[in-house]
């Protein structure tokens, strides 16, 4: 009998523990709740280029020309809504029928396009040639400021095609 009443004592016990436990289980199982306020903005990466044409006009073999004189100051504009890297480069001068090569010294079908941000009075000097690669123009540019560049270029010493070439030069942003 002692044995039969143990086991109704402690399965008693264990309910009373049991409801014990979900009574206040409900509240120590509670939860609260509160909110993360979170906003984000899509990078716009933005460039324009003012007045963007250059017109170096009708020149002789082996013969240079800068945006210095007559002025012609290039201008890149960050448009967008982050800091920017700028980059430039050079390509092939296209003409009607031979291509110019863009290089570091000036020969036959070959010339030589270079751009300058600062120091830029006398072309060649303090000019970077361009190549067919980037090559920072101008490394952090804030969002809707400006970075000024001149142009130099310097034609081939010999060539076959004596029309308009083509020489353009791209100005490329990068989010920094």
């Amino acid at each position: 009998m002692i044995t039969t009443m143990k086991k109704l004592l402690f399965t008693a016990i264990s309910v009373l523990a049991i409801s014990l436990i979900m009574a206040i289980g409900q509240y120590v199982m509670a939860a609260a709740t509160s909110t993360v306020g979170a906003t984000v903005t899509v990078q716009n990466i933005s460039v324009t280029v003012t007045d963007g044409t250059v017109a170096y006009g009708a020149l002789g073999l082996n013969a240079t020309s800068s945006t210095r004189s007559p002025v012609d100051l290039q201008s890149a504009v960050n448009n967008g809504n982050v800091n920017e890297q700028f980059n430039v480069k050079g390509m092939n001068a296209t003409g009607s029928t031979q291509t110019w090569t863009l290089a570091a010294t000036a020969g036959s079908a070959q010339y030589i396009h270079g751009f300058c941000t600062t120091g830029c009075t006398a072309p060649p000097t303090g000019y970077t040639a361009l190549t067919t690669s980037y090559a920072t123009l101008a490394a952090s540019v804030a969002a809707t400021a400006t970075s000024t560049f001149d142009l130099y270029i310097n034609t081939p010493t010999a060539t076959t095609d004596y029309t308009v070439h083509t020489a353009d030069v791209t100005v490329q942003a990068v989010a920094i």
